[in-house]
């Protein structure tokens, strides 16, 4: 029997719709997927979400003054039994009316290539220089303030400070402003909201040591804090960067390459 032409349509139609709902399906699966770290990465707001995070790799408030390749979002990614250590460090922080602050986590390697081609390039901006304003940028692969193979390629690795509670809000950062070097007052250099540490993060200088001379009482106070805090949950920092450490033990397998992607909701 033949088929009324309003029914070949609406059979017609019904079959085009099945097949972009078939197929925005099958995106947004392919989507969801991609965006799935590998085991056993997780991201640190699904641990804990109390961490602060500033990721400044994500954005242009980082010594290469842009954007790194590998972070197309602003989020902390690390293994999950050091995100977990983290918490813990964060718990016993809270009842001190204090907070962690994230920098940075997990590093794509082609991030770490981007800092060591950043290093040998002719070109400077001058107000980039605040980052490292007692050093040559040539000199700081080799001065161990930059890493040409990097640990924080493994998860394993995070830069981070502390902030007193309420934290307070950090007035804009301005890309185009002359901020004061690394090394000057708090109130000078870019703006943060943490406790002031003797100099900001990814300070290329002898002053960012954990333990050195030339900072106050009350600076090298908050960095003892710090390092004490962390290594009560297994934390070990690197001794040329207040900010630094590394969970141990250090018994990883190799490093992870894929980029930071947003979080799924």
């Amino acid at each position: 029997m033949p088929v009324n032409p309003s029914c070949r349509y609406r059979l017609a139609h019904c079959g085009t719709l099945l097949t972009l709902a078939l197929g925005a399906a099958i995106g947004q699966s392919a989507g969801a997927q991609e965006r799935k770290l590998p085991e056993p990465l997780v991201y640190l707001r699904n641990i804990d979400a109390s961490i602060q995070q500033d990721i400044r790799y994500a954005g242009a408030d980082n010594f290469t003054g842009r954007r790194v390749p590998g972070y197309l979002a602003s989020e902390c990614v690390l293994l999950r039994d050091v995100a977990e250590a983290l918490s813990r460090v964060q718990q016993e922080l809270l009842a001190r009316k204090l907070s962690l602050k994230v920098y940075d986590c997990y590093r794509p390697p082609r991030a770490v290539r981007a800092f060591v081609a950043w290093v040998k390039a002719a070109e400077s901006d001058p107000l980039l220089k605040r980052f490292h304003p007692n050093l040559e940028r040539k000199e700081l692969i080799v001065l161990g303030y930059i890493a040409a193979v990097s640990r924080h390629s493994h998860g394993d690795t995070v830069d981070l400070t502390l902030v007193s509670l309420p934290a307070a809000k950090a007035p804009t950062f301005d890309r185009n402003a002359a901020y004061g070097a690394c090394t000057g007052p708090a109130e000078d250099r870019a703006p943060d909201n943490s406790v002031d540490m003797g100099t900001g993060f990814d300070c290329f200088d002898a002053l960012s040591h954990t333990d050195a001379l030339g900072i106050t009482r009350a600076q090298r106070g908050w960095r003892q804090r710090l390092v004490e805090a962390m290594m009560g949950q297994g934390f070990r920092n690197y001794h040329k960067e207040w900010w630094h450490f590394t969970h141990t033990p250090m018994q990883r397998g190799p490093p992870f390459r894929v980029p930071i992607l947003p979080r799924q909701p």
